[in-house]
């Protein structure tokens, strides 16, 4: 990943020596611990929590990645989503997404204000922290999507558990179908 490397590169320049596993282990961290912010709490653990270093480490994994958006839409995921416009059904996107959507060439397929009672929506997410969790507490069905940075983040609760786990477009399209059963 490109903000990995950034951190490793940063941390380099503080004389900080990190290979990738050491950063993926910091990351791993972050992840379990559902911190809030995952690049700065990665940092705090490979510069040992020393705050003057932190910041400067900080500083520059900003300047190296800028706006970096690491957003990706898989392969297959375009054709499940048509699939599930053709069935009727109503896509919805929280608003921070939107300019990701457009960017992908897919916002069409989703609509803005839906209106749609939680009870009656599925939610799909890769994080139980800022996903799967809230999505539950306001009444969604949930689905999590184990992939990228969060693909072994555990719910620490049975409030946090999602109703189904999927690691690619296949299962998702069957996780969709039975919760909609």
């Amino acid at each position: 990943m490109a903000l990995d490397g950034a951190i490793a590169a940063a941390c380099g320049l503080e004389g900080i020596r990190v290979d990738p596993t050491t950063v993926e282990e910091a990351s791993e961290l972050a992840v379990a611990a559902f911190a809030p912010d995952i690049v700065r709490h990665m940092i705090e653990t490979l510069c040992g929590g020393e705050p003057a270093t932190v910041a400067r480490v900080a500083r520059r994994v900003e300047a190296m990645t800028g706006q970096l958006d690491a957003f990706q839409i898989r392969p297959e995921i375009e054709g499940l989503l048509e699939r599930l416009k053709a069935r009727g059904l109503t896509l919805g996107a929280r608003e921070p997404r939107w300019e990701r959507l457009e960017r992908a060439g897919i916002a069409d397929l989703f609509t803005r204000d839906h209106g749609i009672p939680p009870a009656d929506c599925v939610f799909v997410g890769d994080r139980i922290d800022a996903d799967v969790a809230p999505a539950k507490a306001a009444g969604m069905a949930t689905i999590q999507f184990r992939s990228g940075r969060w693909r072994r983040q555990r719910p620490r609760s049975a409030a946090e558990t999602p109703d189904a786990v999927v690691t690619d477009v296949a299962e998702l399209e069957a996780a969709i179908a039975a919760l909609m059963a």
